[in-house]
């Protein structure tokens, strides 16, 4: 509970020297606040990003019934989580802005190869 949030702490970086510390929320600066969220990774194709997916109901009172809706959300991915791949659960919190369109991190792999 190094983070203020109830996930395993990852394993200490291999290279202390290349590491990104000012983006990493268990060894580095970035303190994480907000909200936290589950939800699918969809899209590995940036470096140290992935695009995570979470599907949701919204009640239409019109029709008295539910629909789908989905929301695409681009975090940051540490050194220490680099093993993600597509179709992977994932838990993401809510942070400073990283980038233009980054304001989450990914803090824990909820899938069972890890």
């Amino acid at each position: 509970m190094a983070i203020g949030i109830d996930v395993p702490t990852p394993p200490e970086p291999d290279n202390p020297e290349d590491y990104d510390y000012e983006k990493c929320p268990f060894y580095g600066q970035l303190s994480v606040r907000g909200q936290t969220r589950e939800g699918t990774v969809v899209s590995t194709d940036m470096e140290k990003t992935v695009i995570v997916e979470r599907e949701y109901d919204v009640f239409v009172p019109k029709y008295d019934r539910y629909m789908k809706r989905r929301s695409r959300i681009p975090a940051h991915v540490p050194g220490v989580l680099d093993s993600l791949e597509v179709g992977d659960e994932v838990k993401i919190a809510e942070t400073r802005p990283l980038s233009k369109t980054k304001s989450h991190v990914v803090v824990e792999n909820l899938s069972g190869d890890q």
